[in-house]
Parts: C-alpha cells; structure tokens; sequence
C-alpha cells in the first residue's frame, strides 16, 4: 500500500495497515509520537484500529525534550 509519510512517498506490506503497524515499519514503536491521518489526530489507544487507506497522508511527530 503506497502512503504518504511526513511528505513523502512511502509503501508498507501488510494486511491491514494500521497506524501500529506503520508506526513499527518506521522503528518508532515505544517512542513519545504524535500520528495524524488526513488531517486528523489519532489517540494512541486507537492505533491499533485505525486502518489506513491506500494514499492517506499520515504525519508521524516526535516529541523533543529540552529548553
């Protein structure tokens, strides 16, 4: 399934792709992100059910510590 990640082109196997699965594939798993899809902000307790759709834009945010 080919999406677009933060902007670019990105294409995952797996059947379904959920926003946990492509938040894995990414090597993000454990880490403090934000995901949105088209536009929308998935809590992270509906990861798992929240399956994407070939061409979705989904934006994966880290969270940064400093100040």
């Amino acid at each position: 399934m080919k999406l677009v990640v933060n902007g670019d082109a990105f294409e995952v196997e797996a059947d379904p792709v959920t926003v946990d699965v492509l938040v894995s594939r990414l090597g993000l798993e454990g880490q403090r992100v934000a995901v949105e899809v088209n536009r929308r902000i998935i809590r992270r307790a509906a990861w798992a059910e929240t399956a994407l759709a070939e061409g979705d834009a989904v934006e994966v945010v880290h969270f940064v510590g400093g100040g």
